[in-house]
């Protein structure tokens, strides 16, 4: 009996150790620290990435990518230029406090407001006006038709009013409060964020006890914290890094096509791109099917739009650039004075260095005289919005507008009326107006159309290619990769 026993007692904690142990926490790198916990202050990745799971949004897109309900469980167009919408009666912000329509009008007016100075005010202008028709109705009225407003609204965080009134932007910022699966609970600045589980949450909840949001900036370190098992989730993964990864068991990589488009800035206001032929040659020095064959390798593809196969307004029928080193090098050579006009090259760690190093090679390999400026993402991008004198010649961007509406990256990288825009041509601001209100499809794609063209043969800005987004995780984490790469922490879980 004595030794059944034993035997018995052998097999248990055999299997127990055979079997997984799952942390009640997750771990995830990320490359830069968030700039904003305030979701209508920012949405770069490392910040989308943290708030996101802090706050609720009007509506959002399921792992298919259409849009469903969150906050509005139902909405109606009662005319071309309003929309009524019907919230959920049941949520509450994470002090306890219900969430009522006035908060979602409070959140539209604040994000709307040009004092508030939100970065993605281009996205949510043409919404003119915010009423709470009762406690779980809203009705929003936009200037004029705005086809792409659901898509647009899978953005709006719904933040409440009585704490942002009471403690001010921030305040609100360093301690934020949103109705989301999980809650604020610490941000050790420059270290980590980290959040705990919203026990009162609505919806699904999340499978973490909590999440840990750390800020590593050097690639090979996240990459050796996934190996060594401190980190669970890791952003930023390139494809050397993903090879590393590969026959590991204990690691996974995962990737997906996103609607997040790589493109190459240029300042049309300083030398040496404020002239056109010296814009053509900056494109046609760069070998965009050798950066995304044989650099990336991950699934980009190259494009010369600022648009993507994953959004509306993409057009098939734009002519790829052509790569053309020794015809940029005569073009250069014939204004030799002016492409020799030193110029700095705006980045961020959040990037593949590879990639900017790349095109610095490539066009100072033709003439011209680039230097790199790497920063801190903040200071990045209040360089990229700052005015043309202030402005670096050159910067490396990956815009995504989490909408997979063109409207999303046309508008805020194109129209003149734009903080992001570098561009100011009439023509094209009445196109991409055009295609902001129209609610004819086909109209709406044409216009698309012939913006592209004119910022294609005007070489305003130099469109790469679509990105394809890497992470790496542990192999006991599933987590399904979006185009709009929202890492949903409630839509993860251990694996059995």
């Amino acid at each position: 009996m004595t030794m059944k026993f034993n035997v018995l007692l052998a097999s248990v904690a055999a299997v127990a150790l055979s079997a997984p142990v799952f942390a009640k926490d997750l771990t995830v790198d990320l490359s830069g620290e968030p700039s904003s916990l305030d979701p209508q202050l920012q949405w770069n990745p490392d910040s989308y990435y943290v708030y996101r799971n802090i706050f609720d949004n009007l509506l959002t897109r399921d792992n298919t990518g259409e849009i469903v309900p969150q906050i509005a469980v139902s909405w109606e167009r009662v005319s071309d230029t309003e929309t009524v919408f019907t919230l959920r009666d049941d949520v509450v912000f994470h002090d306890g406090e219900k969430l009522t329509a006035e908060d979602v009008v409070f959140s539209v007016q604040r994000i709307t407001n040009p004092e508030f100075g939100s970065p993605q005010l281009g996205q949510f202008n043409q919404i003119s006006g915010a009423e709470a028709l009762d406690d779980v109705t809203v009705k929003l009225t936009t200037d004029g038709p705005y086809p792409a407003l659901m898509a647009q609204l899978v953005k709006l965080s719904i933040v409440p009013k009585h704490v942002v009134e009471v403690v001010g932007n921030e305040a609100f910022n360093a301690a934020p409060v949103g109705s989301g699966p999980y809650k604020f609970e610490a941000w050790d600045r420059g270290i980590s964020v980290s959040l705990v589980q919203n026990e009162a949450y609505w919806g699904a909840e999340g499978p973490f006890d909590s999440a840990t949001f750390r800020a590593v900036p050097d690639a090979a370190t996240r990459l050796a914290n996934l190996q060594a098992g401190t980190a669970d989730l890791v952003v930023g993964l390139d494809s050397d890094g993903a090879a590393q990864l590969a026959g590991q068991g204990s690691v996974q990589v995962l990737s997906a096509p996103t609607e997040r488009v790589a493109y190459l800035g240029l300042n049309l206001d300083k030398p040496p791109f404020n002239d056109v032929e010296l814009r053509k040659a900056a494109s046609m020095a760069i070998d965009n099917f050798g950066i995304t064959e044989g650099l990336l390798g991950a699934g980009e593809i190259p494009m010369a739009q600022l648009a993507s196969p994953a959004h509306f307004g993409y057009e098939e029928k734009i002519d790829p650039w052509t790569f053309d080193p020794e015809g940029a090098k005569e073009i250069v050579s014939a204004k030799a004075d002016l492409a020799a006009t030193p110029a700095t090259f705006a980045t961020a760690p959040v990037f593949d260095q590879r990639i900017v190093q790349a095109l610095q090679q490539m066009l100072n390999d033709v003439g011209f005289n680039i230097s790199i400026s790497v920063t801190d993402m903040p200071t990045y991008l209040n360089i990229v919005r700052s005015a043309p004198e202030e402005n670096a010649e050159l910067s490396f961007g990956r815009w995504s507008c989490a909408c997979q509406d063109a409207d999303g990256i046309t508008y805020p990288l194109l129209h003149s009326d734009s903080a992001w825009s570098r561009v100011s041509d009439e023509k094209l601001d009445v196109l991409l107006d055009t295609a902001r209100v129209s609610l004819d499809p086909e109209i709406r794609q044409a216009a698309y159309a012939e913006a592209h063209k004119i910022v294609r043969d005007n070489y305003y800005v130099l469109p790469m290619y679509q990105a394809a987004v890497l992470y790496g995780a542990s192999s006991d984490l599933t987590f399904a990769p979006t185009a709009n790469e929202s890492m949903f922490l409630n839509r993860m879980a251990w694996s059995e």
